[in-house]
Formats: structure tokens, C-alpha cells, sequence
């Protein structure tokens, strides 16, 4: 009987260690390739070629980028905190994976079908800006530390409107299950009835992710590269893999909150899969034009266009959603 449930739960063991396998490589491809998609976009819309040499048309170009990164001598500040340093970029990189935990991809096609699966992503991202401010910190310089300060100030500050604007999805969909929210956008998609909410939504979802016209915490023109200013070799690679994985991540969820998820037309469970990647493939799009056509905006700026600007009108709106759902479920 031993060897027997010993043998099941090498099985089970085998099985979760393909699933996750199975979900991290596809990953980590498509984070090389959106970014030679990003330069070879914003390489059209600037009159120019963009990355055409290495492989046909470019396409070898992230596979010869990461070499060069593998290849580097990894420097270390001399007056850095040495174990936070290295320890920073790991960090970002793995909270930026586990958060896909929870992505239907179909389904029934889930790592972990949780009951509260949005707060379990509200808590990965959270947690991700930890290794951000360590890497500001224990780099001992400057330009990183205000770099991770203004990461920090960033993201507090626009995660309470994307926490506002999740809580009304919730309402709607009456649960924090992200496969019951997709499966009552069946009729209709949530991006209809709360568009001015889903483009709030967005503008969060660049601030979050550090993007053009907010990618303040890595201003070149007057902090260098921000928090990963001291950071070379792999530790810039994993920051670098980490930052466009929490991009695709966040993609994918503004699919899920507001255009169906993987819901497509025809009913197929092996359609639905490319019918997400299509709509998350759209939103990456636009990331990639907004960074190509607004110029950044000052901290000040950004910090009162959140309190000021966005807050404002989220509350109204959430007051404005809870009282029509009250009226309508009395």
C-alpha cells in the first residue's frame, strides 16, 4: 500500500513538474521575441529597418541578445550589500512567473484553479516591486535608489486604482475566480458596458509595468537606467525577463477583466488557447504604439494624474457600478 501511494505521488510530482515546464518555456520564448516584435514595430513606425541581420529578417536577434548578456562579466559594485544585490534580480524574475499559476488558458487548462485567483495575482504583483527596491537599495548608488523610490511611489500609487477598477469586475462577475469571470463574459464582454473603466485600466497597466510615457524608474535622460543602473550580465537579464513577463502577464489578465478570455466564437477547446494569445497579442500591440508615440511625463506629473485625475474618477464609477448592480439585484 506504501509503495503504492509512493508511486502516485511520483506521478502526481512528474506531472505538475511537466505542467509548469510546459507553461515557463513557451514563456520565456515569448518574452525574446515580444521583444524583437517591440523593436521591429517601433522600427516601422520611425522609418526604419529595425533588427535584420542575425537570422532571416532577424529573428535570431533575442537568441544572439541573451548570449551576449550569458557571455558578460558580471560586475559588482564595490560598496553594494553583494547578497541583496544578486539576490534582487531573482526576485523579480520568479514573482513575474508565479503569478501564472492561476492564467486559464482554457478550459479546464489551469495550473491552480483558485477560489480567490485575483487576489492571489494582486498579491504576486505586490510582492514583485520587493526585488526592485532591494536592487535600488544594496547597489549603494544614487541613481538606483531614486529609481526604486520612485518604483515604489509608482506602483502604490497606481495599484489602488487597479485594485478599484477589479473590485468592479468582480461585482459583476459576483466572483474572484478568474474562469467564472471569463465564463460570465459569455454574453456579452466586459469591456462594452465598463469601456471608460477598461481604458483606466490600461492607463494603470503601463504605470505598473513601468512603460513609456511612465517608465520613470528607468528615465536614461536623468537616472541612467534607474533601479538596474549597477546591474550587468545575467542579474540585468533576469530584470529584463521579469519586466517584459509582468508586461505579457498583464496583457493577458486585461483579456481576461475585459475581452472574454479565451472565449472565441468557435467552440473548441483547442481554439480557445490561440483566441487569448490574439486579444493578449492586440494589448501587447498597443503597449508598443504608445511607447512609440507619447514622450515621458515628469514625476510630478505622474503622481497627480493618479491621486488627482484617475482616483477621482474610479471612485465615481465604482459608486456609480455598485449602485446600478444594487438596483438591478435588489
Amino acid at each position: 500500500m506504501k509503495k503504492e501511494w509512493g508511486r502516485n505521488w511520483e506521478k502526481e510530482k512528474e506531472m505538475q513538474f511537466l505542467e509548469i515546464l510546459v507553461l515557463i518555456v513557451p514563456l520565456l520564448v515569448s518574452i525574446a521575441y515580444l521583444t524583437l516584435a517591440e523593436r521591429k514595430v517601433m522600427g516601422a513606425m520611425q522609418r526604419r529597418l529595425g533588427p535584420n541581420k542575425v537570422g532571416v529578417l532577424g529573428v535570431l536577434q533575442p537568441f544572439a541578445d541573451g548570449l551576449k548578456l550569458v557571455i558578460k562579466e558580471t560586475i559588482l559594485v564595490s560598496q553594494a550589500n553583494k547578497i541583496l544585490f544578486l539576490v534582487a534580480p531573482y526576485i523579480t524574475l520568479v514573482f513575474s512567473i508565479l503569478a501564472w499559476a492561476v492564467i486559464p488558458f482554457s478550459r479546464g487548462i489551469v495550473i491552480a484553479d483558485l477560489t480567490y485567483s485575483i487576489l492571489y495575482i494582486l498579491l504576486i504583483s505586490s510582492l514583485g516591486v520587493l526585488g526592485i527596491i532591494l536592487a535600488g537599495w544594496s547597489a549603494n548608488s544614487k541613481y538606483a535608489l531614486l529609481g526604486s523610490l520612485r518604483t515604489t511611489a509608482q506602483m502604490i500609487s497606481y495599484e489602488v486604482i487597479m485594485g478599484i477598477v477589479i473590485l468592479m469586475v468582480v461585482f459583476l462577475a459576483d466572483s474572484m475566480n478568474l474562469m467564472t469571470i471569463v465564463a460570465n463574459q459569455r454574453t456579452v464582454w466586459n469591456i462594452i458596458p465598463l469601456l471608460p473603466i477598461a481604458l483606466i485600466f490600461f492607463i494603470a497597466a503601463l504605470a505598473e509595468t513601468n512603460r513609456a510615457p511612465f517608465d520613470l524608474p528607468e528615465a536614461e535622460s536623468e537616472l541612467v537606467a534607474g533601479f538596474m543602473t549597477e546591474h550587468s550580465s545575467l542579474s540585468f537579464a533576469y530584470f529584463f525577463l521579469g519586466e517584459y513577463g509582468n508586461i505579457i502577464l498583464i496583457s493577458v489578465v486585461t483579456s481576461i477583466l475585459f475581452l472574454g478570455g479565451y472565449l472565441v466564437p468557435i467552440d473548441s477547446r483547442w481554439i480557445e488557447p490561440i483566441g487569448l494569445g490574439f486579444k493578449t497579442s492586440i494589448i501587447l500591440f498597443m503597449f508598443i504604439w504608445i511607447r512609440a508615440s507619447f514622450p515621458r511625463l515628469r514625476f510630478d506629473q505622474l503622481m497627480l494624474f493618479a491621486w488627482t485625475g484617475l482616483l477621482p474618477i474610479i471612485l465615481g464609477y465604482f459608486v456609480l457600478v455598485a449602485s446600478i448592480l444594487v438596483a438591478l439585484n435588489p
